[in-house]
């Protein structure tokens, strides 16, 4: 590997806390238990988060979950695992080698693991004209809009608090990385009001991690038909088990007549890459 493939190799490794082999894990606590007592480690969860205590549990280092990105780091800046941040460079790598016009953008950053890869990834790579975009509310997920979004009623992302990550901390991991300058973009609030205005004019690559249906849709919405031919749609959300995320997927390619085939990562992300022009989205 030549310098850069090795400073994008390390930089993987240390966002995912690769190399550290943490063992320790956030409580969960609808993982333990009957209804009742998930309700009431739950509400005792909360007293104490609320006090600024929180829990943990020791697991074992699983070096295959981190690879997949299937664990919960403690510490690191992102949870998406090793395959993903590789199929990440690689289309970061085929965009500026094809010579694709417009920025990069993540809908839905945490704690900015993988932004900050891209942006690296763009050093690395000597491309000093694309900007990335980060859009995120930064304080968690939405509550699900069932009236309107019927696929999102067995969400529960927005109870989390681990997932509410401030704008400040994402902007300081930048800073950790040598990352943060004047090409790097933050959009906050919720999708439906960022991404309408956003002031992006083509994008190269759109990475979409937002869980949720209406998250997924109201990204599709308002950013694929900025995205250039030869330009990548990355899903990092697309194999979860409660296909809220899969499912707007598909109702979105069905009803604009999307065919290029999607692209498995590591058995939960996947990709296409943009091969013809098409209409302006009609929004579902």
């Amino acid at each position: 590997m030549n310098a850069a493939e090795l400073y994008l190799d390390l930089l993987k490794k240390c966002l995912t806390r690769y190399l550290w082999e943490d063992d320790l894990q956030p409580f969960n606590p609808e993982e333990y238990g009957s209804t009742l007592k998930k309700k009431l480690k739950s509400e005792v969860t909360t007293w104490l988060n609320d006090r600024g205590i929180e829990l943990y549990r020791r697991s074992p280092f699983n070096r295959e979950a981190r690879e997949l990105g299937r664990d919960w780091p403690l510490n690191a800046e992102s949870m998406i695992g090793l395959r993903r941040l590789e199929n990440l460079q690689y289309c970061i790598r085929t965009i500026i080698e094809d010579d694709i016009e417009g920025d990069v953008i993540e809908t839905g950053v945490w704690r900015g693991g993988a932004s900050i890869f891209m942006k690296g990834a763009l050093e690395a790579y000597q491309n000093k004209e694309k900007l990335v975009w980060c859009a995120d509310s930064f304080e968690g997920l939405p509550p699900p809009d069932e009236e309107n979004y019927p696929a999102d009623k067995i969400a529960t992302w927005h109870t989390n608090r681990e997932l509410a990550i401030s704008i400040d901390i994402v902007k300081e991991n930048f800073k950790k990385y040598g990352m943060l300058d004047e090409r790097v973009k933050f959009l906050k609030g919720w999708f439906k009001d960022t991404l309408p205005e956003a002031p992006i004019n083509s994008l190269a690559l759109i990475r979409l991690d937002g869980d949720m249906y209406e998250s997924t849709m109201d990204a599709l919405n308002n950013l694929y038909h900025k995205l250039q031919p030869g330009g990548v749609l990355i899903v990092d959300d697309y194999g979860l088990p409660e296909d809220t995320c899969r499912k707007a997927i598909h109702d979105f390619r069905t009803s604009n007549g999307i065919t290029e085939p999607i692209i498995d990562i590591d058995g939960w992300g996947a990709y296409w890459r943009r091969d013809r022009l098409v209409s302006h989205p009609v929004l579902v």
